[in-house]
């Protein structure tokens, strides 16, 4: 197994989930987003300000791709799923595993959007993003774990358990 890439949502636990599950798998941790913010020298949100939403879709597909690690998990940005150089990048060098939560879960767990650096379209709510990212997260996924109620060692149990 080379890598575990955790693609989903903002606030499905990509972050949290990844840190203990590479505990678990002895690998590397890495965070896509932190990797975007020390390469610009810059947090995600003044990102989005400053280059736009499309401008930061570029940014981040462009950094993702170049990602080389090994025996890692890789926690990406929720948008990375609009980067097809990227997805297909991470799906060359790992499994791709979509944490997968219910809306209403989702909106509990989720602060102010724009701290977050979450991309959001001008008059977009978070059911729209909702809506409009699931079918990319399906489509990506090589594993697909459903978070709804579950812990985070609960979660990391079940992805160490399907991972090859």
């Amino acid at each position: 197994m080379k890598n575990v890439i955790l693609i989903g949502m903002p606030g499905s636990g990509k972050s949290t989930v990844g840190v203990v599950l590479a505990k678990k798998l002895g690998y590397q941790f890495l965070d896509s987003d932190l990797v975007i913010q020390e390469t610009c020298g810059k947090l995600l949100y003044q990102l989005i300000e400053e280059k736009g939403e499309a401008g930061f879709l570029m940014l981040e597909n462009e950094i993702n791709a170049s990602l080389t690690a090994q025996n890692t998990v890789i926690a990406t940005g929720g948008s990375a799923v609009y980067g097809k150089e990227a997805m297909a990048h991470f799906s060359n060098i790992g499994q791709i595993v979509y944490l997968q939560l219910p809306y209403e879960e989702l909106k509990e767990r989720l602060g102010d959007l724009h701290e977050r650096g979450v991309v959001l379209k001008r008059g977009y709510t978070l059911l729209d993003l909702y809506e409009e990212r699931i079918p990319l997260y399906e489509k990506y996924a090589d594993i697909t774990i459903d978070c709804k109620g579950k812990g985070i060692r609960q979660v990391v149990e079940e992805i160490a358990g399907r991972i090859q």
